[in-house]
């Protein structure tokens, strides 16, 4: 027997030992079409969706499905976007796996590799990553359909009605709650500055979570705008395409130095971050913003080590146009430069306003503009676009008790990052952010279907004392 079919044997008598999965509790609803109601739509079958659907799951919600627009084995950033050669997290974080050992990519990579092999690796491949979640589907019997895009979202009296978009069509669900779990985009897609022509997409510029086709560059000269990770990561691989030039435009004079997000990522700050209020959290989030992370120091040597590279701190963009048949840029206080490419590396943007399947619901939601208003050193527009999320990661009304149809759309990705912090974003704390949401999503349908509940319970009628002298049924 392979390692892997023995860990998938123990696996098995793991989760029986479990009672896993439960029974499916909830009420079956009927919706007003006549079709069958889905207790909950998870869109995104990468990591967060595979951690949210599993959790749920755990809580026997089980009347649920899994949506992904990419095709089976493309979830998520790892084999598309995310262009770092491996994962920035340390190997031995747990991740998705439910809290049962035989779940984790350890257990899974020491099946395939042998402990000798775990030993070795440093840090984990994007493709090794994508193997284990997709293992996580296979093992764990989730239904995902993939190639299916949500088109819209819109209330339906007490239930949603969500538009999807797959091979075969169009086609109307109607669902109880909806669970977006998109990642680092999700919810407002990358950021560009104003100061970037949009003309020049996507022929002489592509931002860099843009599907690019690096081979198209090689000999030619590209410039990079922005110092962040996903800025380096498109640098190298550039240069590793053959690029003729990369230069890497920054706006800071200095790069950070420590990445403050790690001195959070313990358990302290997962399970203490919703005691705070909203001033507190306010204040450490800016704190955090305004002094962004370095990026990792394998990136930057993967850049450098290619004479092809340069940088240029304290170098700030004011305008990215046409110019000739590339691109020419335009530089405070320094001579205008010129590019073949540019790869527009400046991270993501969170604005419910700029999520198309959420037109219909958007105005109606909070930010957290709308329910904090900050000191005046602390105002940071950036960080009011947020949308201000409730205890299950769910929509609130811009004003307490407004809009309950709301309360039915979750959103477990970064745009919860000031409400809940790192618990929908990032490896560490995703297993707890899952379990969180799978718990206040299982409350609200139980008080939703009290009445079917209590129905129920009156009617359980399993004889104790039939094998007594006190039997009086």
């Amino acid at each position: 027997m392979s390692g892997l079919a023995a860990l998938e044997g123990r696996l098995r008598a793991d989760l029986a030992r479990l009672n896993f999965p439960p029974a499916n509790w909830p009420a079956r609803v009927t919706a007003p079409d006549g079709s069958e109601v889905l207790d909950v739509l998870v869109v995104g079958a990468g990591m967060l969706g595979i951690a949210a659907a599993s959790a749920l799951i755990s809580v026997g919600v089980r009347h649920l499905e899994l949506v992904d627009r990419a095709p089976a084995g493309r979830e998520g950033p790892w084999t598309t976007f995310a262009r770092m050669e491996t994962l920035r997290s340390p190997k031995h974080l747990t991740g998705p796996a439910l809290g049962i050992p035989t779940l984790t990519f350890r257990a899974w990579y020491e099946a395939r590799e042998g402990d000798a092999g775990w030993e070795a690796l440093y840090k984990i491949p994007n493709a090794v990553w994508a193997e284990y979640l997709g293992w996580l589907v296979r093992v764990l019997a989730l239904p995902v359909a993939n190639e299916m895009e949500l088109v819209s979202v819109e209330p339906a009296d007490d239930l949603l009605q969500v538009s999807l978009r797959g091979p075969e069509g169009d086609r109307t669900r109607f669902v109880r709650h909806l669970v977006l779990a998109t990642g680092r985009g999700g919810i407002g897609g990358g950021f560009i500055p104003d100061f970037v022509d949009a003309s020049l997409f996507p022929d002489l510029a592509a931002h860099s979570a843009d599907p690019i086709d690096f081979e198209r560059l090689r000999g030619r000269k590209v410039a990079v705008l922005g110092g962040g990770a996903s800025a380096w990561d498109n640098a190298a691989t550039a240069l590793e395409a053959g690029a003729g030039a990369v230069d890497m435009y920054v706006r800071r004079k200095v790069l950070p130095q420590v990445n403050k997000s790690r001195g959070t990522a313990n358990p302290g700050w997962y399970h203490g971050w919703e005691a705070l209020d909203d001033a507190e959290k306010w204040a450490f989030s800016v704190y955090l913003e305004d002094l962004q992370a370095p990026p990792p120091h394998e990136t930057v040597h993967r850049t450098i080590r290619h004479e092809q590279f340069r940088i240029h701190l304290g170098s700030p963009i004011t305008s990215a146009v046409l110019g000739g048949s590339g691109v020419r840029l335009g530089i405070d206080g320094r001579p205008d430069a010129f590019a073949d490419f540019l790869i527009v590396g400046t991270g993501f943007r969170v604005d419910l306003a700029a999520t198309p399947e959420l037109r219909a619901v958007a105005g109606e939601a909070a930010t957290w503009g709308d329910r904090y208003d900050p000191p005046e050193e602390l105002r940071r527009p950036a960080l009011a676009r947020f949308p201000y999320l409730g205890r299950a990661f769910e929509l609130v009304g811009k004003t307490p008790g407004s809009s309950p149809a709301l309360s039915r759309i979750h959103l477990f990705n970064y745009s919860a990052h000031l409400s809940h912090r790192q618990l929908s974003g990032d490896i560490p704390g995703v297993e707890i952010g899952a379990n969180k949401l799978a718990v206040g999503v299982a409350q609200a349908l139980f008080r939703e279907d009290l009445d079917h509940q209590r129905k129920l319970l009156e009617a359980f009628a399993e004889p104790e004392l039939e094998t007594t002298p006190f039997f009086a049924l």
